[in-house]
This record gives C-alpha cells, sequence and structure tokens, in this order.
C-alpha cells in the first residue's frame, strides 16, 4: 500500500507500480485515450507527476520505435494497470518500463477524483510516498526548476533528409520530440539539431535556411539565455516554434506569458484557426500560455483554444516567424495540422529564392 499526497493535504490510496521510491511533483493529468508511450517519453513532462483519466494503460505494452525522447517526468498514476498487454508489437508490460527508468508510481487510485480536484483548485504539488508525511511544507515548495538546462542534449547532432535536400533546418533543442525531426525529415529538410544554450551566432553561422524551435517543459520566462538569444536570430530567418517555443518567441518579442489553472494536456484539444475560420482538434502538452494582447502591434494572433480562449498561435509577418502552441507533429495523433510543417518549408523556399 502507498499514498498520493496532494499538497492541500488530500490523500489517495494505491499500490505501487514502477521504481519503489518515493517523489514529489507537479499534479497534472492528461486526457489521451491512447498514446501513454509517448506521454511517457515527452521531456515536457519533466518535474511532473502524471495521471491518465482513461481507465486502463498499457493494454498495448512497450514499443520503443515510438518513443518521442527521453522520460522526464517524476511519477506515474493510473486507474488499471494492464499486466498481460495485447500488440504484436509489444517488447514487454508498461511496469517494467517504469522500473527499469526509475519512476514511481500508483495503481488502484480514484484517477477521476484527482482531475475533479485538480479542475476546481487548479495545479498544485502532490508526493508519492509509502508514509503520510505529518508537514507538507516540503510538498507545497516544490517548483519545478532548470527543466530546459535538464532536458536538452549536450552536444548538436545531425539528422539528413529523406531524399533530395530541399531545405537546412536548424532545430533548437528545448525538449524536442523526434516527431518534429521526422515530420522535417519526411518533406525534405536535412534537421541539425542544437542544444538549448547554444549561442545565436553559432547557429546563424551554420547558414540554415530556417530555425525551428522546439517543445519543452516548465515556466518559460525562467529561460533568460535563450529568450535573449531569440531575439537575435527571430527575423534573420523563417522561424517555426512549437509548444515552449511558442512561448519562447512570444517572450523574446517583448509579449508575456501566463500559468493556466490546470493546462491543456490530451489529444483532444478544440483549435480554432482564427484565420480559415476552421475548427481542428489538436494534441497539447502545456501549463502556460501566451498573453496575445501583450503582442498588439507585433503579431496576430492565428489559433485560439474553442474550450477556455486562451491563445494557441502567433504570426509575425514583419519577421517571418509563426508559432503554435498545439502539436502538429502529434504522435500518436491527430494529425490534423501537419500542414504547418508544410507551410515552414514553402515560407524557407520563398526566402532563399527571393
Amino acid at each position: 500500500m502507498a499514498y498520493l499526497v496532494l499538497s492541500n493535504g488530500v490523500t489517495f490510496e494505491g499500490s505501487r507500480i514502477g521504481a519503489h521510491v518515493d517523489r514529489i511533483g507537479e499534479l497534472v493529468f492528461t486526457t489521451g485515450m491512447e498514446g501513454y508511450l509517448e506521454t511517457l517519453t515527452d521531456p515536457s513532462y519533466f518535474g511532473q507527476i502524471v495521471t491518465q483519466t482513461f481507465p486502463m494503460i498499457g493494454n498495448y505494452g512497450v514499443i520503443e520505435e515510438d518513443f518521442e525522447g527521453s522520460s522526464t517526468l517524476f511519477g506515474y498514476i493510473v486507474r488499471e494497470l494492464c499486466d498481460t498487454p495485447s500488440n504484436f508489437r509489444s517488447a514487454y508490460p508498461l511496469n517494467d518500463y517504469l522500473v527499469a527508468r526509475g519512476i514511481p508510481g500508483l495503481r488502484g487510485v480514484d484517477t477521476r477524483e484527482i482531475v475533479r480536484i485538480t479542475r476546481e483548485e487548479g495545479v498544485m504539488n502532490a508526493m508519492i510516498c509509502d508514509e503520510i508525511p505529518a508537514d507538507l511544507n516540503a510538498i507545497r515548495n516544490f517548483r519545478v526548476e532548470k527543466a530546459v538546462d535538464t532536458v536538452s542534449g549536450n552536444e548538436k547532432y545531425f539528422c539528413p533528409a529523406d531524399g533530395k535536400e530541399r531545405c537546412r533546418v536548424a532545430l533548437i533543442d528545448y525538449g524536442a520530440k523526434h516527431n518534429i525531426i521526422r515530420s522535417l525529415q519526411k518533406r525534405g529538410c536535412s534537421v541539425t539539431v542544437w542544444p538549448a544554450r547554444t549561442p545565436a551566432e553559432t547557429i546563424l553561422g551554420s547558414e540554415p535556411d530556417g530555425i525551428m524551435l522546439s517543445n519543452g517543459p516548465g515556466d518559460p520566462q525562467e529561460n533568460t539565455f535563450c529568450i535573449g538569444e531569440l531575439k537575435k536570430m527571430i527575423g534573420q530567418k523563417p522561424v517555426f516554434g512549437i509548444c515552449l517555443g511558442h512561448q519562447l518567441a512570444a517572450l523574446a518579442l517583448g509579449g508575456d506569458t501566463v500559468k493556466l489553472k490546470y493546462g491543456h494536456r490530451g489529444g483532444n484539444q478544440p483549435v480554432r484557426d482564427l484565420t480559415a475560420g476552421r475548427t481542428y482538434i489538436t494534441s497539447q502538452n502545456h501549463g502556460y500560455a501566451v498573453v496575445a494582447e501583450s503582442l498588439k502591434g507585433v503579431g496576430v494572433e492565428s489559433f485560439r483554444n474553442a474550450n477556455d480562449g486562451s491563445c494557441e498561435g502567433m504570426e509575425y509577418p514583419e519577421k517571418h516567424c509563426f508559432t503554435v502552441q498545439f502539436h502538429p507533429e502529434a504522435a500518436s495523433g491527430p494529425r490534423d495540422t501537419a500542414i504547418l510543417f508544410d507551410r515552414f518549408v514553402q515560407r524557407m523556399e520563398e526566402m532563399k529564392h527571393a
């Protein structure tokens, strides 16, 4: 028997899964019905204890080809864990993965009640533990810090285009998901992946045709170095930003960001295209949002969340830059907005031949 102890004092009882260690993290929930492997390997979850709202997790086991990056989350909460997966691609059960990666978790927990509390009170800290602590100050004082520095790679590396090269892209790794690279490669882009703390002069000196700003974890305002370097790069080349990249671009251009009450996490977030007037279903994973009004006169809001009205995309026409909060590269889906990669490639080619 073990416990999930929330910073407001509410306690949930369950059974241990994964690594047998106590850990504090920021408690969040994701509404995806599938894609738990992509969730577990998304670096954007650094520092967080993730609650899956879908009642059974692990039914198709572990498929390493579907990993999106390294596991950086701090804990994993499920209603029911499948111990006998059934899928021809499965290599081993999910619990073996959690143990091997040192991720503690709980099963048999009332995940619906956890989500109700989080939706009403907002994101809060929590602890997975064997004994309920008498003093909750350690839980309440926890903060996710140095997230991008922790998950970003230390060395640059090169990924060639699939087939004939059309464009060369510099991807800044704030915690990049693998499918961003694959989405560019299959459109004829060679990709050089740069660590988050690479100076702007080094990236621009490599003469890319465009710059891709990846997803990543944590509070965007914490990344003062990255914001400063983006100020030097935006406007020099076509720029496409996703998730944290969207937020950092806004901050670099003088905008502001705000922490959402409980964030958007899952593969069913409706987003309205303010130009075309249609609505897309998108995959998202973020706890912060750009304040569109703070960029008045600098950029134009292009997408808006149909549920809460928060900003989901910005266009900066004079800077050759556009960014989105959602994931057009989403794996395991949906992929309604993958056309944004085509738009990025088109802009790079137009600027090359201008």
